[in-house]
């Protein structure tokens, strides 16, 4: 513990720098204590034993203190209330309150080697010590949106089972109808009988390392991602064998970090719950300019190989479909992949592993979209041609026509929802990007720049008649969005 101006900052193990805190506002500062009471020998922390051991000298005598979990310690000890001491435990446990329990015992001389078996036995019960460790504000409403989003956030940790449960029902970790087990009770289960009952179990208890593998496998084994969290040494193959391995990035030790697969800086399970709609959302774009791409695409092939067929003529010439690609491949394509993570991507369910980036219907709607931009452009060129008794006519028309709708397209994509409902202007880069892309084809039609494309000025009512067909595809696209025609 640390001080700037006066701000404390705690560093290292939370429940480590509990105690110093609370030795520290009992006017008992580390330092001093250090000093009065030299320590000999040290057992540290170890996640199987769940005991760390001290040997120092006090009054002139050498005196071994163990604190760690009561009902590991309680085994080890051949004094004191250890009755009343398990029932103060439960209730404290059942507070939430993290629960330590402290024995000594007195050694005539310090061995060069300390050893468990020679210390950490016989002991004299002494006390408890309980801290809380609350939720963070925002982790309740974290897993409420983790449920919603399908899910499920399950805790393993090496507290009290008590505690643990307490703590996760708080949280909304644990359901009605939902299990809470311990690391032992882990262990005496076969693989199947853990296989059959691992999705209604919510709290793992007082776990070993392995426990925590076992519990990771038997996720996988029932076809599901699995994302593990730890910070510790023992936590590290976990992290390994995990789909998505996340360190902490504050607490964390160097070989959880070098397991992970992903550093979580601010050590805040709401940053892993927001990571994931951050993820859902640029997924879902890449899906959207996909769409856009692919199905503009094939409307200019289909509105080739048509007309070619039919009339044996080129509605298009190659600079013309060159400018069309330039000016709606590039900056809408773009702009609709910035487009803002929709407030309900965190509604939908997660999405298997091997699905397909076309799945639910969207290649059938990339297809049938590029027809109909095809089938738009067609009718654009016989109307042009046939008014204008030219192939310039017929050409102009099907370039106009093709070109603004697939701009106008672009805002089609942005989501599953209706326009109108997400809102016609709120991507500001998209309605940048559509202006450019606007003044870029009318350059090319209404300047002198015409004569170099093969373009020509057309008489009124043509214009008016490509209006009509360039917002055809708006239209389609929100009568299939009302009857539910196209899904995210």
């Amino acid at each position: 513990m640390i001080f700037h101006g006066t701000k404390e900052q705690h560093i290292g193990d939370p429940t480590e720098t509990a105690i110093v805190l609370a030795a520290y506002n009992n006017g008992m500062p580390k330092e001093q204590l250090n000093m009065a009471y030299p320590r000999l020998a040290e057992i540290p922390f170890d996640s199987d034993r769940k005991l760390m051991t001290t040997v120092n000298r006090m009054n002139g005598k050498n005196i071994v203190i163990v604190k760690g979990a009561f009902d590991v310690l309680s085994d080890r000890c051949v004094g004191g209330n250890l009755e009343r001491a398990g029932q103060i435990v439960e209730s404290m446990s059942e507070s939430a309150l993290r629960v330590l329990a402290i024995a000594y015992k007195e050694i005539d001389r310090v061995p060069e080697k300390p050893e468990s078996e020679e210390l950490e036995n016989r002991l004299q019960f002494l006390g408890l010590a309980g801290m809380i460790d609350p939720p963070r504000p925002e982790a309740k409403e974290a897993v409420a949106v983790c449920r919603k989003a399908g899910i499920r956030p399950v805790m393993i940790t090496g507290d009290h089972i008590a505690t643990a449960s307490a703590i996760a029902k708080e949280l909304g970790i644990q359901k009605e109808g939902e299990l809470a087990i311990t690391g032992p009770e882990l262990d005496a289960m076969p693989e199947w009988e853990l296989d059959e009952k691992v999705e209604k179990i919510a709290v793992y208890a007082r776990v070993s390392p392995e426990n925590k593998i076992r519990i990771v496998k038997a996720w996988q084994r029932k076809g599901q991602i699995v994302s593990m969290t730890g910070d510790g040494v023992n936590d590290a193959p976990a992290l390994k064998a995990a789909d998505i391995g996340c360190a902490m990035g504050i607490t964390g030790t160097d070989v959880a970090k070098g397991a992970a697969d992903m550093t979580l800086t601010d050590d805040n399970f709401a940053t892993i719950v927001e990571a994931v709609r951050e993820g859902r959302g640029i997924y879902a774009n890449i899906r959207k300019v996909t769409g856009f791409l692919l199905g503009t695409n094939i409307g200019e092939v289909v509105l080739v190989f048509v007309a070619m067929l039919l009339w044996h003529k080129s509605p298009l010439m190659s600079m013309q479909l060159l400018w069309i690609n330039l000016v709606t491949d590039s900056l809408p394509a773009i702009a609709l992949g910035m487009e803002a993570v929709e407030p309900d991507v965190m509604n939908r369910k997660p999405r298997p592993k091997n699905e397909s980036l076309f799945s639910h219907g969207l290649g059938i709607r990339v297809v049938l979209q590029g027809i109909m931009f095809g089938t738009l452009s067609l009718i654009a060129y016989w109307l042009g041609e046939t008014q204008t008794a030219s192939v310039a006519g017929g050409q102009t028309m099907a370039f106009m026509v093709l070109a603004f709708s697939q701009v106008i397209h672009a805002f089609n994509m942005r989501s599953h929802h209706s326009l109108f409902k997400t809102g016609v202007f709120t991507n500001h880069n998209l309605n940048r990007a559509v202006l450019i892309s606007a003044a870029l084809v009318c350059l090319v039609l209404f300047t002198p720049l015409r004569t170099a494309f093969g373009l020509v000025l057309l008489p009124g009512k043509l214009y008016l008649q490509a209006a009509g067909l360039i917002f055809v595809p708006l239209l389609v696209m929100e009568l299939s969005k009302a009857v539910g025609l196209v899904k995210e």
